[in-house]
């Protein structure tokens, strides 16, 4: 350090080449050394006075600038706040020499970047120190106006910081009136000796702030970025294109600047509220008029969405809305009236609540979406159909009452203009209006309205698969037209969509067209199986078959989302499985692997998760036809057939949870399959086929423990469990599953204690000595297996750590952090990223920040919350 301060202090006076070298060699290595020299050599020695000497100079500047961040980002409490304050002072004063507050940094900032540390508290006690401070801020405003995305992130970290920092004492004042008055600050600054209790001190920091955060508004409004709703972008080339890939910077950079934007509102909404208005105006009088500047403004009008009390947002919206409308109507050029369309789409989804208080805007706004569902122009209808399902999900009730002014509801208006509506949609579109529609009719009381509503919405498919089914009946060959079944498919997926909103009062539809749909299931997996039977396993990737298989996985789906979606009514199930049982489970059996569909695997799960217990007739049918073959199909590698796996094993979890009595029927030999099959699964490393075949495992273990069998069953397995766990636990390739591996160690350690196994887990016949209990040879064991996994620990470090498992066997958060410990300290995992270990912390700090967004009115989005906004 001394040696460093030396060569700085002569260096100012060698020769000017070698000195410039040596003093930027002196600079970067100082730079390198500052994160751990002690403080005292930096705020007690003349260091910071000498570094300050060479900022002035080109050459010296940036690296000076380096040194001078790494200080300000040293944690050191309040201790050196005298020297800190000194240091922002002289170097406040070089900057204006520098770059005079005048400049126009944008413009003059071509390269190099900087950063502000959130060091500011100690700035605000006198006069001098905030006329610095303020001057700063200005100086990182300009600064964050540079087109460069990495001096942007930089600035924007920063502004987030400051503006979290001064809104987070507001929220725990109890004064209404203080609070209201602060959003206002309409009152005289105020100078620092005039504090009067801590609601005044928050009130004269935001006063102090209040300039900077109103440019910090404006900042944020133009240079908002794009949210992931808006699907119409600007390519290189100036068009208006259709977004094709998802930027994930972009998106983050968003979130966080959404965030900033939120916070900015509360500390004064009525400044926000006159920005975004008078920029709006700009817009609308051609004066502002760019593409990019509507964007940003938009994007940043959505993001506020819920931050501003009700009646303030329907005022600020009623103006929003109509001058969007207005400039919609006023702006020629197709791209032009794109990026309006893809504003109005946008800033209407972000507000539902406005909507549903304003039936007349939210008519106009539907209708307007329904103008631009015949727009052409790459985005606009895909986003207009995206909006109105977002729309309809949470102002439903308002289409199906009669509104003030109406002759009948909106939906039946909908529904006789419906051919219209949709003439120009592609399919995927349609099937997104049809679900939209279905969610109206979802939401009306009246059974024979709602019915009458059903068979009008369904009018056109039902017509064409009457003709389809027709025409079939006289020639079967017609459904053999690669056109006719793209058409199926089309009719198929419009019922999923449809089913997926309606739920169980989707009864009448399905019912309709059910015993054809499996008809039409049984003759297409018949051309698919002589189709592959013929042209061997590569048959089953040409167009043809895999057209056909597309069909039999939609009608798979649409009975599993109907099933599924449903109320639990067992007439539905009695209705439904039956028919099933063949022309799906039969044909599954039947087939070759390669025609298998796995959603066979998924809707038997659906069905025996929804209707329980009484599955499990039915349960040995399900496991004849599936069982055998699909362990064939996935035993042979951990590769091939991956949907197969994890449905499978969904599927078994679904029975071992609600048809356990059909598993005990099970042959030993079968049950021997059926837990091989978990082993096989928990060990696999593909996350979601690992964690399923562990719930199954922990399933299995429970029912058998309150079983008549559990003696046996344990005897058979209890050894070969721990052996597996143990082995997948400390194998470092699965830590996702660290949570369930405790579990399961949980399980059967406490099992010993808990004197349901009343028969020795040994082998009484071999076992040279007996045991005085499982417990004790458990222990043992599980220290020998232990020792041979780890032999470079000792075996007093090994017996330590198994009977601390044994001692803290009924308090899971002590076992789970003892074992933690134990890998952690092991060779395998310690030079390794330990944080899947950690996995159940970080989502409980991720559910602690999710409660606090959702105490701050606005953090999340209104339209991102589910069941918390009421449709009434």
């Amino acid at each position: 350090m001394h040696r460093a301060l030396s060569l700085l202090g002569v260096s100012e006076n060698a020769g000017s080449s070698q000195r410039a070298e040596l003093i930027r060699a002196t600079l970067s290595t100082l730079h390198a050394f500052l994160s751990w020299i002690p403080l005292g050599y930096i705020f007690e020695s003349p260091l910071l006075e000498t570094l300050l000497k060479f900022f002035p100079v080109p050459a010296y500047r940036n690296l000076t600038l380096q040194c001078l961040t790494e200080v300000a980002s040293l944690q050191f409490g309040s201790f050196y706040d005298v020297q800190y304050v000194k240091m922002y002072g002289i170097f406040m004063g070089q900057l204006q020499s520098i770059l005079p507050p005048t400049t126009n940094i944008p413009e003059a900032y071509a390269n190099g970047s900087t950063e502000e540390q959130v060091h500011i508290r100690i700035l605000e006690y006198t006069q001098e120190n905030i006329s610095n401070l303020l001057l700063g801020l200005e100086y990182l405003i300009s600064i964050s106006y540079v087109d460069d995305t990495e001096v942007f992130k930089v600035c924007l970290d920063y502004w987030n910081s400051l503006v979290s920092e001064l809104f987070e004492p507001h929220r725990s004042l109890d004064t209404p009136a203080a609070s209201a008055n602060m959003m206002g600050l309409q009152v005289p600054a105020m100078l620092p000796g005039m504090v009067d209790g801590h609601g005044s001190q928050l009130l004269q920091r935001r006063q102090l702030y209040a300039g900077s955060m109103s440019k910090l508004r404006m900042l944020m409004i133009c240079r908002m970025a794009k949210p992931e709703e808006v699907l119409i972008v600007e390519d290189e080339n100036g068009n208006i294109v259709r977004e094709t890939l998802k930027d994930n910077d972009v998106l983050v950079q968003y979130k966080i600047m959404r965030e900033t934007l939120i916070y900015l509102s509360h500390l004064d909404h009525d400044d926000t509220e006159k920005q975004m208005l008078k920029k709006l105006s700009k817009q609308l009088s051609g004066e502002d008029w760019t593409w990019n500047n509507l964007n940003t403004l938009c994007w940043a009008i959505g993001s506020i969405s819920g931050s501003m009390i009700e009646e303030q947002e329907n005022r600020f919206l009623v103006m929003v809305i109509r001058d969007l409308l207005n400039l919609c109507e006023i702006t020629k050029g197709k791209d032009n009236k794109a990026v309006i369309a893809s504003n109005i789409m946008y800033v209407v989804g972000q507000y539902p609540r406005f909507l549903r208080a304003h039936w007349k805007f939210l008519k106009t706004v539907v209708n307007k979406l329904f103008e631009f569902m015949h727009e052409t122009h790459p985005g606009v209808q895909d986003m207009a159909c995206d909006t109105f399902l977002k729309i309809v999900q949470k102002c439903k009730r308002k289409f199906v009452i009669t509104q003030v002014g109406e002759n009948e509801p909106f939906v039946s208006e909908l529904l006789s203009g419906l051919p219209i509506t949709i003439a120009d949609l592609e399919p995927h579109q349609i099937h997104s209006f049809y679900e939209s529609v279905a969610h109206m009719i979802q939401a009306e009381s009246d059974a024979l309205k709602r019915d009458e509503y059903i068979q009008r919405l369904m009018q056109l498919p039902n017509q064409k698969w009457m003709e389809i089914i027709g025409q079939a009946h006289q020639n079967v060959e017609f459904l053999k037209d690669q056109d006719v079944i793209r058409t199926v498919l089309n009719i198929l997926q419009t019922n999923t969509s449809v089913a997926s909103s309606l739920g169980t009062f989707f009864l009448p539809q399905i019912s309709t067209i059910f015993l054809d749909m499996l008809n039409v299931y049984r003759m297409y997996s018949e051309l698919i199986s002589k189709s592959i039977s013929e042209g061997g396993p590569y048959a089953s990737k040409t167009s043809y078959v895999k057209l056909l298989r597309s069909v039999k996985r939609e009608t798979l789906k649409l009975i599993e989302t109907f099933l599924d979606k449903a109320e639990d009514q067992p007439q539905i199930g009695k209705q439904f499985v039956p028919p099933m049982m063949d022309p799906v489970l039969g044909d599954y059996a039947r087939n070759v692997p390669d025609a298998r569909e796995s959603e066979v695997l998924s809707l038997f799960a659906t069905i025996v998760n929804k209707y329980k217990a009484t599955m499990i007739e039915d349960v040995p049918r399900i496991f004849e036809a599936v069982f055998q073959c699909t362990l064939e199909m996935i035993t042979k590698n951990f590769e091939d057939y991956p949907e197969h796996r994890l449905k499978f094993f969904s599927l078994l979890r679904a029975i071992a949870t609600h048809c356990f009595p059909a598993l005990i029927c099970l042959s030993s030999q079968q049950l021997k399959l059926v837990m091989d099959s978990i082993m096989w699964a928990f060990r696999h490393t593909e996350r979601n086929i690992a964690e399923t075949g562990l719930n199954l495992l922990l399933e299995m273990l429970k029912k058998f423990q309150g079983s008549e069998f559990c003696n046996q069953f344990y005897r058979t397995y209890f050894l070969a469990t721990e052996n597996e766990i143990f082995a997948v636990l400390t194998d470092t390739f699965h830590k996702p599953g660290f949570k369930l591996h405790v579990l399961v160690l949980q399980h059967l350690f406490c099992l010993l204690e808990s004197g349901a196994l009343t028969e020795p887990l040994w082998d009484v016949a071999t076992s040279p000595h007996s045991y005085p209990s499982n417990a004790i040879f458990v222990r043992e064991y599980t220290i020998k297996l232990l020792s041979a996994s780890f032999p470079n620990m000792t075996t007093a470090e090994v017996s330590q750590f198994v009977n601390g498992l044994f001692e803290s066997t009924n308090d899971l958060s002590t076992f789970k952090t003892h074992i933690r410990d134990f890998l952690i300290q092991s060779k395998e995992f310690s030079a390794q990223d330990n944080k899947d270990l950690y996995a159940e912390e970080a989502a409980a700090q991720r559910e602690r920040e999710r409660q606090r967004m959702l105490s701050i009115p606005g953090l999340i989005a209104p339209s991102e919350l589910q069941d918390e906004m009421v449709d009434s």
